[in-house]
């Protein structure tokens, strides 16, 4: 099987900031992506969003190729491909914060990875986040969550009940929902400036948006159900 790669967009100047754009995938398949698939071109127009705005703030951005499409059970191959990239980070830029931000399965790689040292923040878009999913080890973390209303793939319900988790355990959570279903096309915009705003934030290159930094500071059920 080989290695998982990395697309990257390097910062203009001294990198100060990373950010990990992962796609989205299916349950099982140890076939490897394909290359015209819809979740990787819209991951690849957000990744490109985000960069036109943080490159010069000293953000360089990674979009994550996977070795194979699928999460496949116990190996949760797309969660142990983001490690293998947190690790490359490392090693090309030593200790700068990073931001994952992942949609669907990529969504539940980057939850997954969000406990990691380097990370500063996770943005999830419509995450895929079956029942029983873990939260323990996102205590203080910062997680922004966005999700279709209409998704029919991964219903909103599923985040809700992870964020309720996670919140519970004791992560930061922002969770937001949007007019909308599952590939992110619709309100393409919010999708796309929400990813901007979590990473701009989360690697130290901007202010938090205000919205989200309420969302942040509250511990009610409130802060998990609030629409864009």
């Amino acid at each position: 099987m080989a290695e998982p790669r990395l697309e990257v967009r390097t910062a203009d100047g001294a990198t100060t900031a990373v950010a990990l754009f992962c796609h989205g995938g299916t349950i099982a398949s140890v076939e490897p992506p394909k290359e015209r698939a819809l979740s990787l071109a819209r991951m690849r127009a957000i990744e490109q969003f985000v960069a036109a705005s943080g490159s010069g703030r000293g953000l360089t951005t990674c979009l994550l190729r996977y070795r194979v499409a699928g999460w496949n059970g116990i190996a949760a191959d797309a969660y142990a491909d983001v490690r293998w990239s947190l690790d490359r980070i490392r090693a090309e830029h030593g200790d700068v914060p990073v931001v994952l931000v992942g949609h669907s399965m990529g969504g539940r790689a980057v939850l997954r990875a969000g406990g990691e040292p380097q990370v500063a923040a996770v943005c999830a878009l419509a995450p895929w986040t079956p029942p029983g999913e873990p939260v323990g080890h996102l205590r203080g973390a910062t997680v922004a969550i966005l999700h279709g209303r209409g998704d029919r793939w991964v219903p909103a319900a599923m985040s809700a009940e992870f964020a309720g988790r996670a919140q519970q355990a004791g992560a930061h959570v922002a969770r937001f929902t949007v007019a909308g279903g599952h590939s992110m096309v619709r309100r393409a915009l919010v999708w796309h400036a929400f990813a901007r705003d979590v990473v701009l934030a989360g690697g130290g290159l901007g202010p938090q948006r205000a919205d989200i930094a309420d969302a942040l500071r509250r511990s009610d059920e409130e802060s998990l159900a609030r629409s864009l």
